[in-house]
């Protein structure tokens, strides 16, 4: 088998990947790849095929297992529950599920709804705005870091460390966000202990014990806040700015959507199938030889599950290319499957629902900039979305 590179795709991958994953899902449901990065990987790209492998415990999470590499944010900031394996997952995904529950999400929903509000009426005057610095990331941000007890005029440090690690711009390197982040969390960390219990999920996850007395240490605690920071608002962000941007660039969807405003949460998920904010699942390491539909992925490789790639799978999906919000597309893969379910899915999902609603509900009509200029996708396999999405109304 030869070895895709898909750096070769250029700028066209990057805006649309699809019709290469197609393409590659013709001959087969895995293939040898170099990322966009030129890392060596092996890339699932069938839906049957994705959902195994996301379950598939010989597909480890834990890189030190299987060769000599550290990432360099588990070096700094520590192993999080996207980088472990059973049964320190196991553990450390109880102690911090007890926190996460649909309760704890469904009170935030009257919160969500006000910063939705007041975000919409500070952008309604002007007529015109970038939808993700004025929207879509303003919500999700401010949602997460009031949860986690994170103090407001922290937050565009955050933004900064965050857009390095996920889709870097070249304002600092990746060492200089892992460490300013990380440096912070320790300080927030220990002010938090020393002010005792507090209403937010950090000092409620310094406080939580298990029924055997188990709890989070420091660096637990420093990699669980690093991850749900980042994840928290990052996917989100992009959850809400795809799901506009395809509703404006599908005129007879978004106007089936104004006809019956109940269609909203098909919207999100069709949203999430379509176009989610996660190409591709983060790193996995195969333990042993594994083999898949006849091609052996050998032991010690990088491998990539392709999201996006089996969204787009006809074998599942029926006419995969098309958007459609009468759609019934259960099963997507948008927030993975197995042990490493997205935590805050219920979350991310009352936020699209309560974002998307209002906003349409505000702006009838609302549509794309025509002077907004070209949109510039974010690089690498790991969130999919656009820096800018410039609307008017």
């Amino acid at each position: 088998m030869s070895v895709t590179d898909l750096r070769e795709y250029g700028a066209d991958f990057t805006a649309n990947p699809y019709p290469y994953y197609a393409k590659l899902r013709a001959s087969g449901p895995v293939h040898e790849i170099l990322t966009p990065e030129g890392i060596p990987a092996w890339l699932i790209v069938g839906y049957d095929e994705a959902r195994a492998a996301l379950a598939d415990q010989r597909f480890i999470k834990d890189p030190s297992v299987v060769m000599d590499f550290v990432p360099l944010e588990f070096e700094v900031i520590g192993p999080n529950l996207l980088g472990i394996d059973p049964p320190d997952h196991t553990r450390l995904r109880k102690l911090v599920a007890g926190e996460f529950t649909g309760r704890r999400v469904e009170a935030l929903r009257p919160r969500i709804q006000q910063l939705t509000d007041e975000l919409l009426d500070a952008m309604a005057p002007a007529g015109r705005a970038d939808l993700v610095d004025s929207f879509a990331f303003p919500l999700p941000i401010t949602v997460i870091c009031e949860l986690l007890g994170v103090p407001a005029a922290d937050r565009d440090s955050f933004r900064a460390w965050s857009n390095e690690l996920v889709a870097p711009t070249g304002a600092m390197t990746e060492r200089e966000a892992v460490e300013g982040f990380g440096g912070y969390l320790d300080e927030l960390i220990e002010d938090k202990r020393a002010a005792g219990p507090q209403d937010d999920l950090l000092s409620a996850l310094i406080a939580t014990r298990a029924e055997d007395g188990d709890r989070l240490s420091l660096p637990e605690l420093r990699a669980l806040a690093y991850l749900l920071l980042i994840a928290g608002h990052e996917t989100t962000v992009n959850l809400i700015a795809s799901t506009v941007r395809l509703l404006l660039t599908h005129p007879d969807q978004l106007a089936a959507l104004r006809a019956d405003p109940g269609l909203v949460d098909a919207a999100i998920e069709e949203g999430l199938r379509f176009d989610g904010p996660v190409e591709a699942a983060t790193y996995r390491f195969s333990s042993e030889d594994v083999e898949i539909a006849g091609t052996v992925i050998p032991a010690g490789s990088v491998v990539l599950v392709g999201l996006a790639a089996g969204a787009r799978d006809a074998a599942r999906f029926p006419d995969p290319d098309r958007f459609d919000v009468h759609r019934d597309p259960r099963g997507h893969l948008a927030f993975g499957h197995g042990i490493h379910y997205c935590l805050g899915a219920p979350l991310a999902r009352l936020e699209g629902k309560i974002a998307i609603r209002s906003l349409l509900e505000r702006f009838p009509r609302l549509e794309l900039d025509p002077d907004g200029g070209p949109l510039e996708w974010l690089p690498g396999l790991l969130i999919r979305g656009t820096r800018r999405l410039p609307v008017i109304w």
